[in-house]
């Protein structure tokens, strides 16, 4: 009796111990498991990137809008109004009509800077973008910019400062594209330095490497900021001297402007002390091609642009 109930013992917690399959189905349950969780917090993270995309896509296109309206009610207002002085022949009307004009042209500015920064954004995508390279005296050409810019800035009541460590730098680069990158990094020092502050413009040979900072002590820029600043739908927005939002690509198109002559750039800011934006660019030189001068034939239409206000002073 004892032995029978022995062998019923013994096949009773055999049936209690786990089988080969059993282990084996528990194991690839476990992985299922995990592997489902896995699945879960990856597509909430995409999800999330997502919301996040489409926030800033939305306040992109708000932000455009109200870029595109502003210039527009500005330029049919001023139209609206010459329409009334169009008989007049006295002359202060005819100064109000030459004032309107130049409002006119200041916002038909903004509009032309906007769309090419539209339209320069979508060539960038395609990679329809190249550049014109040719043998330039990289500190000429920053410091004659800087230089064209100098009257209207101080007329802000800040001091524009251009200091360099060598006279000559012979590089090849797309002047066009240096300008446009350096025209809107001294833009964005403007609107973000009050009156009385200073913006330093700097260029520094270490032999490979050139080094292009610009530098301000304006309001600053908050650091959750500094990460999406370069993005294309990033922007400071709101922290400007004028409060005012801008479309959110200009530092797009610089840091892709930078990128196309094989460089860098960074940016590092303190609120209410400054920024400092610094350009890396590597000294490549075209065998056999002479230096050439800059031509700053296309240069007035691109501060134009760049500053709409500044037009009066070139175009009288």
């Amino acid at each position: 009796m004892n032995s029978f109930n022995q062998q019923n013992n013994d096949k009773y917690n055999k049936l209690q111990e786990p089988s080969v399959l059993d282990i084996f189905g528990d194991e690839t349950l476990e992985m299922q498991v995990q592997q489902l969780k896995n699945d879960v917090e990856k597509n909430t993270e995409l999800l999330n990137e997502s919301k996040e995309l489409n926030k800033k896509i939305t306040e992109f296109i708000s932000n455009i809008s109200h870029e595109l309206k502003t210039p527009l009610n500005v330029i049919f207002s001023a139209i609206q109004v010459l329409g009334l002085y169009k008989d007049y022949t006295d002359e202060n009307y005819v100064n109000k009509q030459s004032q309107y004009l130049t409002i006119m042209k200041q916002n038909c500015y903004r509009l032309m800077r906007l769309i090419n920064n539209l339209l320069d954004v979508s060539k960038l995508d395609s990679g329809f973008i190249k550049l014109n390279l040719h043998n330039r005296n990289i500190v000429s050409v920053v410091e004659d910019i800087t230089s064209s810019l100098a009257p209207y800035v101080e007329d802000k009541g800040i001091n524009l400062v251009f200091d360099t460590n060598v006279e000559e730098k012979i590089m090849a680069v797309d002047s066009d594209k240096i300008e446009r990158i350096i025209l809107n990094l001294l833009s964005n020092a403007v609107k973000f330095t009050p009156k009385n502050g200073e913006i330093y413009v700097n260029v520094e040979d270490e032999g490979d490497n050139v080094y292009i900072k610009v530098r301000d002590t304006g309001v600053g820029i908050p650091e959750d900021k500094l990460k999406v600043i370069f993005e294309r739908f990033g922007q400071v927005g709101g922290n400007n001297i004028n409060n005012s939002k801008g479309s959110g690509i200009g530092l797009y198109l610089v840091k892709s402007f930078v990128e196309l002559h094989g460089g860098e750039i960074s940016v590092k800011s303190t609120l209410n002390v400054g920024s400092e934006f610094t350009i890396k660019l590597p000294v490549k030189v075209i065998d056999e091609e002479k230096c050439i001068d800059d031509d700053c034939g296309n240069r007035k239409e691109q501060i134009g642009m760049e500053f709409p206000d500044i037009s009066d002073i070139y175009y009288k």
